[in-house]
């Protein structure tokens, strides 16, 4: 019984099973993503116009990416309260929008429901903060990988609840919007014990590189198997036992990974030599940031710095390290009698409050890269619809559904090539972005000029490197800023999305977007003989809202999107210039 009881202890603190438990979290957690499967059944419900429905839009894009209490409470609070607040404000706000939608709450006025919208949307900032610090600091040594595949199951959700969604076979459409209630808050509760920091960096094994590979293997055959089905799904009616027996495969596939802390906890404890000399020896070139270092005091005083002489940066480096340990321990001992008052600034690579990473122009770099490269993303997946409409297609949700197999597939990909560059290269993570951002410019290019098949492509591209972003730009500010404070770093990085997606969105391609509408309706008008009928002050026809059809409707914003994730491309590679050196210290040991 005793051994028995051990076991369980191993199991419930091994890091494995609070990553394989954070990516089920995820997996509820985009809730953001099914607004368009949403959003439908409010305007029918409610009679919203199209802009009434936007308003709700811009307050769920609010809610998904203004995360500054998460990130600020996740320094103070542990895991299962951060958990437990995300579930509260998911049930408040879309179980009362569910009320109002089947008619069992009155309407309220439409800022009101954007608040709800808002509130509901805003507690995924709570799962995502707390899935992402949490797998951060018991793996700190894979970020890379940790946060691709972190961030891809939350861009996959939509296509999970969508299929659990399926299986009910509900004509109610409203039903959608009690899932998003009360799925994902009950995933949190049911897992909010489990999703901890258990000392992972402690955890090291040479097995650890297999359960990465079954890890993807797992992501590559639930995105391929999604893909099939979204495809089969499209072109023919399925049965609802075949439903049924779809939903039961992607279910296996989801749970199939707690077979990794299932094996590592049955297994034999003896180690292998190079794994104690991992548990008793980290690794020098491995981040200063990492749950190691954490432990340690700081060592490294600005004031070396200023006083070192000038020549002390020739001198041959075994050397160089001696004079600065001297003059370091005179300036230590100056501290001690009150001759100097120590100033512990931190420099890249150590852990940085906001405020202090606010002052450092790499920080500044980075958020404008992001807001030019994923705004513009957002921009193209809040507006497949429209895009797709307005070159023939009738049927929109393939596009929807498929950006959210290829962002998943961004995010996982562009974690593990970018894990591999500064592991394999101890190159800086942000060359990788920079080549996403270009094939996001060549996708917006493709949606301007709207050839035969460049809709597929262009979803495609788009797709990939979005998803990209939210793989390498958070394991590039862990490592350049620190954890002890990047859940607040991290959500004041998501406020680049929405405020990206107000400018390419909201100023740019729905402006453009109405005023070619408005010229082909007064063009339709005037071919009839018929006086125009247009309402400019809500931009709808006497009959619906305003249409607008051909390549022309989104010609110039893909291509001024394109432009500026060019511009986006060029910030990122100024960030590779700047951060060389910083990357060649974390991981120069790596190679040897």
């Amino acid at each position: 019984m005793g051994k028995l009881g051990e076991r369980l202890r191993a199991f419930s603190t091994n890091r494995w099973l609070v990553f394989v438990a954070a990516m089920w979290l995820q997996s509820m957690a985009g809730i953001g993503y099914l607004f368009g499967a949403i959003s439908p059944v409010v305007k029918e419900a409610l009679g919203y116009n199209q802009r009434q429905v936007a308003a709700l839009g811009v307050a769920k894009d609010l809610g998904d990416c203004v995360g500054f209490f998460a990130g600020s409470l996740s320094a103070m609070l542990p895991s299962w309260a951060m958990l437990l607040i995300g579930a509260a404000q998911n049930f408040l706000g879309y179980g009362w929008l569910w009320l109002i939608v089947t008619r069992q709450a009155p309407p309220l006025p439409l800022w009101m429901m954007c608040v709800l919208i808002f509130v509901g949307t805003n507690g995924e900032t709570y799962f995502n903060t707390t899935a992402l610090v949490t797998c951060i600091q018991n793996f700190p040594k894979s970020r890379g990988p940790i946060v691709g595949i972190m961030k891809g199951f939350a861009g996959l959700s939509s296509a999970i609840l969508t299929q659990l969604y399926a299986v009910m076979h509900t004509p109610d459409h409203a039903t959608l919007v009690f899932m998003v209630a009360v799925g994902p808050s009950l995933v949190a509760i049911g897992l909010m014990f489990i999703i901890r920091p258990v000392g992972g960096h402690r955890q090291v094994r040479p097995s650890d590189k297999n359960s990465f590979l079954f890890i993807y293997t797992i992501c590559l055959l639930l995105a391929s198997y999604l893909v099939g089905v979204m495809i089969v799904q499209d072109f023919m009616q399925l049965s609802d036992d075949l439903v049924n027996f779809i939903t039961v495969i992607l279910l296996i596939l989801l749970i199939s990974p707690i077979a990794i802390p299932v094996i590592l906890t049955l297994s034999p404890k003896a180690q292998h030599p190079t794994e104690e000399a991992l548990l008793s020896e980290p690794s020098k070139g491995e981040t200063s940031t990492s749950q190691d270092k954490e432990d340690q005091p700081e060592v490294i005083l600005s004031e070396v710095e200023e006083q070192k002489p000038k020549d002390i940066d020739s001198l041959p480096p075994s050397e160089r390290r001696k004079r600065i340990a001297e003059l370091q321990t005179k300036l230590v001992q100056a501290a001690a009698r009150g001759g100097v008052r120590i100033r512990r600034q931190p420099h890249r690579g150590e852990n940085f409050t906001l405020m202090q990473a606010f002052v450092k122009a790499d920080f500044w770099l980075i958020w404008f890269s992001l807001l030019l490269g994923s705004g513009s993303g957002l921009t193209v997946i809040d507006n497949l619809g429209q895009m797709s409409q307005s070159v023939g297609f009738k049927d929109p949700h393939i596009f929807v559904s498929l950006t959210s197999i290829w962002n998943f597939l961004g995010r996982v990909g562009g974690g593990y090539f970018s894990e591999t560059i500064v592991r394999e290269h101890t190159y800086p993570r942000h060359i990788a972005l920079a080549l996403a951002q270009v094939l996001m410019a060549v996708g917006h290019f493709l949606f301007a000029m709207a050839w035969p098949g460049t809709m597929y492509i262009g979803t495609f591209l788009v797709g990939l490197a979005y998803g990209a972003h939210w793989a390498i730009v958070p394991a590039a500010v862990s490592e350049l800023f620190g954890v002890k404070h990047f859940g607040a770093m991290y959500n004041f990085l998501t406020v680049a999305n929405p405020t990206g997606s107000l400018v390419f969105s909201g100023l740019i391609a729905s402006n453009l977007y109405d005023y070619e509408a408005e010229k082909q309706a007064q063009h339709h008008h005037m071919t009839a003989l018929q006086p125009p009928r247009l309402v400019h002050s809500m931009g709808l026809l006497a009959d619906g809202p305003l249409k607008c059809e051909g390549s022309v409707c989104f010609f110039v914003s893909s291509l001024i999107m394109s432009a500026f994730c060019v511009v986006g491309a060029g910030l990122s590679l100024l960030v590779v210039q700047r951060t060389k050196r910083v990357y060649a210290h974390l991981y120069r040991s790596v190679r040897t």
